[in-house]
């Protein structure tokens, strides 16, 4: 929360591309920091994946800003696995990169369609 209120205000509680960002980023970072307790990739990315699928559930969000949520969790974790090494400012300069690329979805179909691209609604 504090590096995307440092980035972009209050701008990334809607559903936009910074809060597509913040999805992306809470993933890497909650992989990053259970790897050091884990030791395994995959359990980290288990856990990130149990507690944010959670996280969405008990949100009073329509559903179809919970589907954008739960993609942009997955492109978090996806980028994970490719980027486990690299430090916080680097992954955040990516993820800016992507931002900049993130597809505006207007239904619940659209979600299959963007992959691994960041994904918002605004």
């Amino acid at each position: 929360m504090v590096i995307c209120d440092k980035l972009f205000g209050q701008a990334h509680h809607r559903s936009n591309k910074a809060n597509a960002f913040r999805h992306a980023l809470w993933n890497v970072l909650i992989c990053h920091k259970t790897l050091k307790k884990t030791k395994n990739i995959e359990k980290s990315i288990v856990w990130a994946k149990k507690v944010t699928n959670l996280y969405e559930k008990v949100t009073n969000n329509e559903e179809i800003e919970k589907a954008m949520d739960v993609h942009n969790n997955n492109v978090g974790l996806d980028l994970f696995l490719s980027v486990f090494g690299e430090n916080e400012e680097e992954i955040v300069v990516l993820l800016q990169k992507m931002m900049k690329k993130s597809e505006k979805v207007t239904n619940l179909e659209d979600f299959a369609r963007h992959g691994h691209a960041l994904v918002h609604l605004e």
